[in-house]
């Protein structure tokens, strides 16, 4: 009797079919149209087809130039009922590097991140990425999936392992050979995925990049929340865009040499002392000063969220150094915006919330009751992916404003607080931090925004490091960033946390050799 499974049995036909085409250096335009033939458990194949080296024009959004031949593979998930995920995989038709790259999204995702996609093949990689299951009714946004909740658990988890999974099929159909390793990259949405797949799905990826993470989904949109909220309930307090100027410029000068060195960047905001009530206007307003009312604003902004009842922090304050993009919290009041994200409000509290009478204690706890379980990424527990030997980077820029950079510093933490319960009383505190450094390292960059951008040095490789690091067994001992401060080209080495970048004492104060990675003062 023949027990192998259907779909094993056509994956190696075609694999062999394939090989032959392999040992001529490319595979014809047939050997990729050939996979709409595969019969994948819940996957609809509704694309497989060879785009020649050039100008690719997607289905959405602008032309991409200069990609190299690929095969490309559209295809339609549904490990439910209710689940539509799509995935778009790309696999370089010559020069492939033996990698799969799974990338994330950004938001609420509902669409292919087609420029991710074309990265990654340049390098390459076969690539994939997913619109998430969240890809609305025409004319609507997230706010449509108001009662469905296998929309949120494919938002929140499974769609990436879903794209994962069938990716990693069609690329070992395509190539008669599986990828001889698989990473994952994604910030902000995408560094949630990163997390989840850590978590969740540890034999996924060899080596996973997640940036900006928004792995505490609850948690952070309560703070987008906190933000348009303190900012919005009264003309007074809001912060015009010359007030924020102001602000910035402020800050900077109060904090900029907290680590010794006057250089335009904020090395680390938690050591800023700065008061906004030193702005306070003595007299009349003005764009020289801030009123009563704009200090209290920026006070709030800097707590963040805080649950009225028990005085405790809901999630981390947006950091000192961040303040030229608070304009994204909210229009001055009285004009026309609902608050950012409010989809995700609508499904814990229904279509017709009012962000006005949100109870940041009651409104916050159904929330996480509600939603948490399928988009928290908090589990600390990451031995069975170290087990695997898989190898984790994390990355958050100091001046994000919009995830703010506390949350991945208390995930490291809460990683290590369960790594050293795990390792029993005896267990020295040094080493259950060295052990942990062999799998997992996180990089806080000074002045970097969001995914980027920011008032900082932006220009930073993390998936170099990652590679280097699964591949050869190298472990990023520091990374190096550079970008164009005060109008001076500027680079420093990023130092694995809690370890920052300190000044030698000689040498270019613009080049990253100038500076060597060490632990801050109160650590040594």
């Amino acid at each position: 009797m023949n027990t192998v499974p259907k779909t094993t049995t056509i994956l190696h036909s075609v694999a062999a079919l394939f090989a032959v085409f392999l040992l001529a250096g490319r595979l014809p335009a047939a050997a990729c149209e050939s996979l709409a033939q595969l019969k994948l458990p819940h996957t609809t194949i509704t694309t497989a087809a060879l785009v020649p080296a050039g100008t690719f024009t997607p289905p959405s959004g602008p032309p991409i130039r200069n990609v190299p031949a690929f095969c490309r593979v559209a295809v339609t998930l549904a490990p439910t009922t209710d689940s539509q995920i799509m995935v778009e995989l790309w696999m370089p038709e010559s020069g492939w590097n033996s990698g799969f790259e799974g990338t994330g999204s950004g938001g609420f995702a509902g669409g292919i991140s087609w420029g991710t996609l074309a990265g990654g093949l340049q390098r390459g990689f076969a690539v994939s990425n997913t619109d998430m299951g969240m890809r609305p009714p025409a004319g609507s946004d997230a706010s449509a999936f108001v009662g469905h909740p296998e929309k949120w658990a494919d938002w929140g988890y499974r769609s990436t392992h879903e794209m994962t999974v069938v990716s990693k099929a069609l690329v070992k159909a395509y190539y008669a050979a599986a990828p001889k390793n698989s990473y994952f990259s994604g910030c902000s949405t995408g560094g949630e995925q990163a997390l989840m797949e850590a978590q969740r799905f540890p034999d996924d990826y060899d080596g996973i990049l997640g940036g900006a993470a928004a792995n505490n989904r609850t948690g952070v949109h309560t703070s987008i929340l906190w933000d348009y909220v303190v900012t919005q309930r009264e003309q007074a307090g809001y912060l015009p865009a010359s007030k924020l100027s102001l602000l910035a410029s402020a800050v900077l000068a109060a904090c900029d040499e907290a680590d010794g060195l006057k250089d335009g960047l904020i090395a680390d905001p938690r050591q800023c002392r700065f008061d906004p009530a030193t702005l306070e206007c003595k007299g009349a307003d003005s764009d020289a000063c801030l009123t009563a009312a704009q200090v209290q604003t920026v006070r709030s902004v800097y707590a963040g969220p805080v649950n009225p009842r028990t005085k405790q922090p809901i999630y981390p304050g947006v950091p000192p150094g961040s303040e030229l993009d608070w304009k994204q919290f909210g229009p001055a009041p009285g004009k026309t915006a609902p608050p950012p994200f409010e989809a995700i409000f609508k499904w814990a509290l229904g279509a017709d919330w009012n962000w006005r009478a949100f109870d940041f204690d009651r409104d916050y706890a159904r929330m996480v009751a509600k939603l948490g379980p399928a988009v928290n990424a908090l589990d600390p527990d990451l031995s069975r992916f170290q087990s695997h030997g898989h190898k984790l980077i994390v990355y958050h820029g100091w001046a994000d404003s919009l995830v703010p950079p506390g949350e991945s510093v208390n995930y490291r933490e809460a990683v290590l607080a369960r790594r050293r319960r795990d390792a029993g009383a005896k267990a020295a505190t040094a080493a259950v931090e060295r052990e942990t450094d062999g799998f997992y390292r996180l990089f806080m960059i000074p002045g970097m925004a969001h995914c980027g951008g920011g008032p900082g040095l932006v220009r930073f490789s993390g998936m170099d490091a990652l590679v280097k690091w699964v591949e050869q067994g190298v472990a990023p001992d520091s990374i190096v960033i550079s970008g164009r401060t005060g109008g001076v080209d500027m680079e420093r080495p990023v130092c694995p946390y809690p370890q920052v970048a300190r000044y030698r004492g000689a040498g270019d104060v613009n080049q990253a050799a100038s500076f060597v990675c060490a632990n801050p003062a109160a650590r040594e």
